[in-house]
């Protein structure tokens, strides 16, 4: 079994879930920082969506300006993933599911093989 080298490769960014996790990552990563936590995190995350697609594109040699001019569209839809993705990891129903299901199964004795 070959170990993970990389996390991340220009060619896994230029695919919708490689994106939509970078995304949320960078967001999440500076969303607090100095007087970007002025401006709304949709819109920050919309600017990223557009600078790591084009970024992808550039260091893959596909980057055409038909793509550059087709990546602001397509960057509201992985911005908006990248929001949903977050929300429903922060959702705190989604926690309390979590911790009931993890309780449930400390009761049990936890996993049977």
């Amino acid at each position: 079994m070959e170990m993970l080298k990389e996390y991340f490769t220009w060619n896994g960014l230029t695919t919708y879930g490689g994106l939509v996790l970078a995304v949320t990552l960078i967001t999440q990563f500076i969303k607090g920082v100095g007087f970007i936590d002025r401006i709304p995190t949709r819109f920050v995350s919309y600017v990223i969506s557009i600078v790591v697609m084009n970024a992808a594109l550039i260091f893959t040699a596909s980057w055409t300006w038909s793509g550059f001019a087709l990546a602001f569209l397509n960057a509201v839809i992985v911005s908006l993933a990248s929001n949903g993705t977050h929300d429903g990891l922060a959702d705190e129903f989604w926690w309390r599911v979590h911790d009931k299901i993890a309780a449930e199964e400390a009761e049990d004795g936890g996993d049977e093989v």
